[in-house]
């Protein structure tokens, strides 16, 4: 299944990018800055109760257009079903969708993200480059009255996040499983990690702890590929080979994975035997897995379709004065051989997951409420179902 569609960064009513720069709106943030700096939000961590979708509802935010706009850090597979999804729920809706493609610069995404807040858009998704850099300028979107969705770090009006341990844990116990049925508990292991990005380094924890239980396992390597994509995996997989040359088992986000995958079969050490694993359920995963003979055996699902298409949906609710939740976990699942015929039914049609109960909470657990005359509780913090607090 492929997401691209010949979609174009965030398109302007009657004003250009060349436009706004001929005019020199974008000389700094606060040139664009349509609000005063407004409350910090929620910084304390704080355990939310699970969302009512009952809660009444409050007023609608004035002076908003009901456009629906994606800050996208870049093209990768899980990205686009993240647009796919959005874009779904923005025409079930009746929004106007817009979409900026950073390709992994940070100022360029803190600028597109400015046209949005100038443009006063209704709700931005965003994916961010830097967390960091970016904070600012959503909270000004947020200030103005506007929706804040982001995929892991705050802040937002409504946070998704997965739960990262029992993400790596469902990942690490599929291997371990095939290390003991098929190896004979023995292997030499690679992690590919991100541990730099502090909200996705408890999934790496959990492979560390499940593999430790394992005496006859070696890690050979544990490193971040840099960049973290494709490429990333492949650079760092061939460097690792010339070192390690009999790899059994490598685990890491799917994308990564792809890229050791490549660089297994270009040096002739791809085996039918060996066991790849990754993590967010990428078509090209899925498509590997389904090979006969593949090394590739499992990736943990992380639908970002169904998420994309329930974060839309709470933009559109926002602007109706709807009580949306504050945050929402993706739910991890394995997938294998056995039940990629499901998932991918899912990926194709989230509206039609979206609007089954029981389908929905298979993939999404959500939790709080907000409103647009609750905003000032827009979440602050590093959030997540497995803090303990």
């Amino acid at each position: 299944m492929h997401f691209n569609r010949n979609t174009t960064p965030a398109q302007w009513r009657g004003t250009t990018l060349a436009a706004l720069l001929a005019l020199g709106l974008l000389a700094g943030s606060t040139a664009l800055s349509t609000a005063q700096d407004g409350p910090p939000g929620i910084t304390t961590p704080t355990a939310f109760a699970a969302f009512d979708p009952s809660a009444p509802a409050c007023s609608a935010p004035p002076g908003l257009s009901k456009v629906l706009a994606f800050a996208q850090d870049n093209e990768r597979e899980f990205m686009q079903g993240v647009d796919h999804g959005l874009a779904a729920a923005a025409k079930d809706r009746g929004l106007e969708y817009r979409r900026a493609v950073a390709n992994n610069d940070a100022a360029k995404m803190v600028e597109q993200v400015q046209l949005f807040l100038a443009g006063k858009v209704g709700g931005v998704v965003a994916a961010p480059v830097d967390p960091a850099s970016l904070s600012h300028s959503l909270q000004e979107i947020m200030w103005a009255g506007g929706y804040v969705g982001t995929i892991v770090p705050p802040p937002a009006t409504s946070l998704l996040n997965a739960p990262q341990y029992a993400t790596g844990k469902a990942l690490t116990d599929a291997a371990v499983a095939y290390i003991n049925d098929k190896l004979g508990g023995k292997a030499n292991v690679v992690l590919l990690t991100q541990d730099q990005i502090e909200f996705l380094a408890p999934r790496f924890a959990a492979m560390r702890d499940g593999l430790k239980a394992l005496p006859g396992v070696t890690i050979v390597a544990d490193i971040t590929p840099n960049p973290v994509n494709k490429e990333g995996g492949f650079a760092t997989m061939s460097t690792i080979l010339q070192a390690h040359p009999d790899v059994d088992v490598v685990l890491g986000a799917d994308t990564v994975v792809l890229g050791a995958l490549a660089a297994l079969e270009a040096a002739g050490k791809a085996r039918p035997d060996q066991f790849l694993g990754g993590i967010d359920g990428e078509p090209e995963a899925v498509a590997a897995i389904k090979k006969p003979d593949s090394p590739y055996k499992a990736s943990i699902s992380l639908s970002s379709p169904v998420f994309g298409y329930a974060m839309g949906q709470h933009v559109a609710d926002w602007l109706e004065g709807k009580s949306i939740p504050q945050a929402m976990d993706i739910l991890p699942s394995a997938l294998t051989g056995a039940n990629l015929a499901q998932y991918e039914a899912d990926l194709a049609d989230p509206a039609a997951v979206y609007a089954d109960p029981a389908r929905r909470d298979a993939y999404l657990r959500m939790y709080g409420n907000i409103c647009y005359d609750t905003r000032d509780q827009y979440v602050n913090f590093p959030w997540s179902s497995e803090a303990k607090l």
